[in-house]
């Protein structure tokens, strides 16, 4: 058989013409330090900040210090086998996670990975976990309430969609449990909800994500978890992470409300991280970029405008306090970075107030703009009333005698304390929770003591609900408390209460 060289030669060459030849330049360094979750690499001179390098081994490092002679990285793995002389490489992508539809209803580590085995995580999209946020200019004023269902926070220091409202208090006063809470609340409100564990317990995390399956709450929600048995990289990505994958809603025109719990833990853990990259300590051995470590986080919490489709994050920042001591380093730049705090006290707690917010030293900066009209006309004095309440009872203790003027503002503030308290895991919607601020100051409710404010309230929503549904439809509609629904649950209180004073 004979070989026709010819046509050989002109296949070869359309082989070669055809061929497609894409050059990518790897950098390729040497560990000379591996220890404690970090290397120190040689010889990788185009790095990137935040850059992905592979070690021989398969671990993967983020080059966070770039120095003239070396490279230091944090390693996500596990860095036991990484041995001095090892080869890292530059990879060209800078730290990415998935994001997108297919993380609903599912407990990720900040690399994302699934933590909760029910299979891989099928999605094409990522996105960087350290981006710039979105400037002024595409930014809107926050206008739109989010309702977190706690009748305290929602008519004392209402929070905005695009708000950054700050949850501090002392070890155990409540402060996983308002964010939980709030999440539950967002149910059938088209609200996305990512909850970022940083350095919790295990068993803390899976009591989280067992109460957001119990109540509904896990099919729109999204659990980043960095545990205290994870290293100190991971739990210092982890918000970032959690942010990203946010960002992906948002900038879909989706409202997302993200929880970081707790930020005290991610600045220890960035700290660890600090000192161990030699990087020169600050007060409390914290960096000098302490602050911008959470602002820069933060500050991408936004409401956008129309024209990127109008999405927002909402952040509740969780941070710890010693001894109630709010004045301390972390908790300080927080507060200056978030537009308010909701302080829990623990004298409260320990009181049986729950949820214990101290309401003297709670605020909202963006106050009545984050409230329907209705809400805002029947909580407009509620501070003030329980200002004077708190501030008349510490005087009453040294016994004097009271006029009756004084004995109704303490009985009043008596109701009101204990109509603000609310059982875990049951958020009361905006229309109920008008109705009781409106219904407690009537005159019809001087008679009703304290020890039965709250089956009060209990049976007359539920007598409104059988009697008269349309006063809620027609709040929720219009966002206001008309004339004539007001003055149907003045008539409404007046015949309740005189059944249930004979009940009791």
């Amino acid at each position: 058989m004979a070989i026709d060289i010819k046509n050989i030669a002109d296949l070869l060459k359309k082989q070669v013409a055809d061929a497609q030849l894409s050059n990518q330049i790897v950098d390729v360094g040497e560990v000379v330090f591996s220890g404690d979750g970090i290397i120190k690499v040689k010889g990788l001179t185009n790095v990137k900040y935040y850059e992905v390098l592979s070690i021989q081994n398969g671990a993967s490092a983020i080059a966070l210090n770039l120095e003239e002679n070396e490279v230091g990285a944090v390693v996500l793995d596990d860095d036991g086998s990484i041995c001095q002389g090892m080869t890292v490489k530059t990879t060209g992508r800078l730290m990415s996670v998935p994001v997108g539809d297919a993380l609903l209803g599912r407990i990720v580590d900040p690399l994302g990975n699934p933590l909760d085995g029910k299979g891989n995580i099928n999605t094409n999209k990522y996105r960087e976990i350290e981006v710039p946020s979105a400037s002024i200019m595409d930014r809107s004023p926050v206008s739109q309430p989010l309702q977190t269902g706690l009748i305290s926070i929602d008519s004392m220091i209402p929070i905005g969609r695009g708000q950054r409202e700050l949850i501090i208090g002392d070890r155990q006063t409540g402060k996983t449990a308002i964010a939980i809470d709030t999440i539950i609340n967002q149910k059938d409100k088209n609200v996305i909800c990512v909850y970022v564990a940083i350095g919790q317990k295990s068993s803390t995390v899976n009591d989280v994500a067992h109460k957001l399956e119990a109540y509904g709450a896990l099919d729109y929600s999204i659990i980043v978890s960095a545990t205290a048995k994870d290293s100190a990289p991971l739990q210092y990505i982890a918000p970032y992470s959690g942010c990203s994958m946010a960002e992906e809603f948002m900038y879909n025109g989706k409202d997302v409300l993200i929880v970081y719990d707790d930020l005290s833990k991610h600045a220890v853990a960035y700290r660890t991280l600090s000192l161990l990259l030699k990087r020169p300590a600050g007060r409390e051995a914290y960096p000098g970029d302490i602050f911008y470590l959470h602002s820069r986080l933060l500050e991408r919490s936004v409401k956008l405008c129309d024209a990127l489709g109008g999405g927002s994050i909402t952040a509740l920042p969780i941070v710890e306090t010693q001894a109630g001591d709010i004045s301390a380093y972390i908790p300080t730049n927080v507060i200056s970075i978030t537009d308010g705090q909701i302080y829990l006290e623990t004298e409260l707690f320990n009181a049986g107030t729950r949820p214990a917010v101290n309401v003297g030293l709670s605020v909202s900066r963006v106050g009545g703009s984050a409230q329907i009209k209705a809400m805002r006309s029947v909580a407009g004095t509620l501070r003030l009333d329980l200002a004077q309440y708190r501030e008349l009872a510490v005087f009453t203790q040294f016994g004097s005698d009271l006029d009756n003027v004084t004995k109704a503002v303490l009985t009043h503030g008596e109701k009101l304390t204990e109509l603000l308290k609310q059982p875990q895991y049951r958020p009361i919607p905006v229309a109920k929770q008008v109705v009781m601020l409106y219904v407690i100051s009537l005159p019809a409710l001087v008679a009703i003591s304290k020890k039965h404010i709250t089956k009060y309230f209990e049976e007359f929503l539920k007598y409104v609900e059988e009697t008269n549904p349309a006063v809620y439809a027609d709040i929720d509609n219009t966002k206001l408390l008309s004339e004539e629904n007001k003055k149907w649950l003045g008539e409404a209180a007046e015949s309740f209460t005189k059944s249930f004073l004979e009940k009791i």
